[in-house]
């Protein structure tokens, strides 16, 4: 559902401070793109020259988005791309990003949107942009596995100040579907009825698809559903598993049903699946 093209300021690998290489194709050779996303981290000044920011200015402007991640809204601002506009950038560099920048409304947010710019304050924020962008263009469902499959916690909003701890858990506030969720997750290979699941939350079936839609988008038959044909896919392509038997630790009685369910939510059936996956390496 994304794509991405590592760039760099002058076409050499960048070399990260733990030693790391990133190679990546030079900034003013960019293809055509939909968003901008400026990474940095240390030594801002030195890092913005003239020629980097020119080059981002003539990037930023044919992309319907810009980002700056870390350090990266120091970058931005210097091009003149954070004018007028609300914007974060991390928590040890915010007064000296204030004072260098008075044409930026400077927030300490974890991340901010405003319009076509976006600004986080670090890794943690940077991660919790991405799952919120994931959430707006493709459903909340889609965005908690993101954030099961990182065992990370987001910040739906960003608004939290960076300096306070991290948010209230799905458990915190909307402890039922939590609850329920977990039964789910251990209940793969023999599914639970919804009702079963309700009854034993205490809940009516009524309630807790009503606390589902509320929190999740969606039903918590569909959710259940998705999520075992979630795990169908992992197993399909990181196992040998044959499909009959994958079929049975995810819950489905019928291989015609379970073949069926598959391709409808993949578009392909396992062996498929696991051709293409093999084909992109």
């Amino acid at each position: 559902m994304f794509r991405w093209v590592l760039l760099t300021p002058l076409g050499a690998p960048v070399i990260l401070t733990s030693g790391l290489q990133v190679p990546g194709i030079a900034l003013e050779q960019a293809p055509a793109l939909d968003a901008l996303f400026v990474v940095a981290g240390f030594e801002l000044e030195e890092q913005c020259a003239p020629v980097l920011r020119s080059h981002i200015r003539r990037v930023a402007g044919r992309v319907a988005n810009i980002c700056g991640v870390d350090g990266g809204p120091w970058i931005l601002a210097r091009a003149g791309l954070l004018d007028q506009h609300r914007a974060t950038t991390h928590w040890e560099d915010l007064e000296k990003f204030t004072q260098s920048f008075p044409e930026v409304d400077v927030t300490r947010d974890r991340f901010v949107i405003d319009g076509r710019v976006m600004t986080t304050g670090g890794a943690g924020p940077a991660l919790d942009l991405m799952l919120h962008l994931i959430q707006t263009r493709h459903g909340v469902t889609l965005a908690m596995r993101a954030a099961g499959a990182l065992i990370y916690d987001p910040d739906p909003s960003g608004a939290r100040p960076q300096s306070v701890t991290s948010t209230s858990r799905l458990m915190a506030r909307a402890p039922k579907v939590a609850q329920a969720i977990q039964l789910m997750e251990t209940h793969l290979e023999d599914p639970l009825p919804i009702s079963v699941i309700a009854q034993r939350l205490g809940l009516t079936q009524r309630n807790l698809e009503h606390r589902f839609k509320a929190v999740v988008g969606t039903s918590p038959g569909a959710y259940f559903l998705d999520l075992r044909l979630s795990e169908a896919r992992r197993l399909a392509l990181d196992t040998a598993l044959p499909a009959s038997e994958i079929a049975l630790v995810t819950g489905f009685t019928s291989p015609a049903s379970f073949a069926r369910a598959f391709k409808k939510a993949h578009g392909l059936s396992v062996s498929d699946a696991r051709r293409h996956e093999a084909a992109a390496f």
